[in-house]
């Protein structure tokens, strides 16, 4: 992991085109390729970025640009597209490299590990003749917690959060997007379940053809709910 922060300007031309003005922003390099640039502002979200395959090259500025101030260019360009992150620094305030090493991934918390071994052995809960066809589908960017066939034979990606956010419906688009790229699995359906599903992730969900369960985790666990009976 390389993290610079400099005072920059940023282009990006491809899909679209946008232009970032100079200012102070943190850089980040990471190991598989990928380049962010981040305000001190916005959460997790970068301003731009470029997702890896791509290569980066480091040049020095032409005349303009020496005339303008930049030090040095950073040209990102993606290898399967034509989308390009051009970044010219005026001015390095600090440049620092680390070896991270490998991440183990995400450890889910019990309650959504349960909710996953749950909802495998309790797949009709998707509907009426779903089957499932494995827990942890493994794609590039990381497993999916449940993939499973419908009546129809159609593959069914399935998200599982203890309290469902916008963040978990991001999740499940990135992987339904790779998994949409499998001739053997297109179209894949995505179903967003979770205990609780807030009415933004919902609404996000919705929008992008998303199914959402609301899990009933006691219910799936064949607990008895007193305040449910009459007597």
């Amino acid at each position: 992991m390389r993290t610079v922060i400099a005072r920059c300007s940023v282009d990006y031309s491809g899909r679209l085109d946008a232009h970032l003005p100079p200012a102070t922003r943190l850089l980040m390099v990471k190991a598989d390729g990928s380049v962010l640039v981040h305000s001190d502002g916005g959460s997790y979200k970068p301003l731009n970025w470029m997702s890896p395959p791509c290569r980066l090259e480091v040049s020095e500025p032409d005349a303009e640009d020496v005339a303008a101030g930049v030090q040095e260019v950073w040209t990102v360009q993606h290898t399967k597209s034509d989308d390009r992150l051009v970044v010219r620094l005026h001015e390095v305030i600090h440049d620092f490299s680390y070896d991270l090493g490998v991440d183990p991934g995400l450890v889910k918390d019990g309650v959504e590990a349960h909710l996953q071994e749950l909802l495998a052995e309790q797949i009709e809960l998707l509907g009426p003749g779903h089957r499932l066809v494995r827990r942890e589908y493994p794609t590039a960017i990381g497993p999916v917690d449940i993939l499973a066939r419908d009546p129809q034979e159609r593959a069914v990606a399935v998200e599982i959060k203890r309290r469902g956010e916008i963040d978990g419906v991001e999740q499940l688009t990135r992987y339904l997007e790779l998994l949409n790229r499998d001739p053997h699995l297109s179209p894949v359906q995505g179903v967003f379940a979770a205990q609780e599903i807030k009415p933004q992730a919902r609404v996000l969900a919705e929008d992008r053809g998303i199914r959402c369960l609301v899990l009933d985790y006691n219910a799936m666990r064949g607990l008895d709910d007193a305040e449910s009976r009459l007597f």
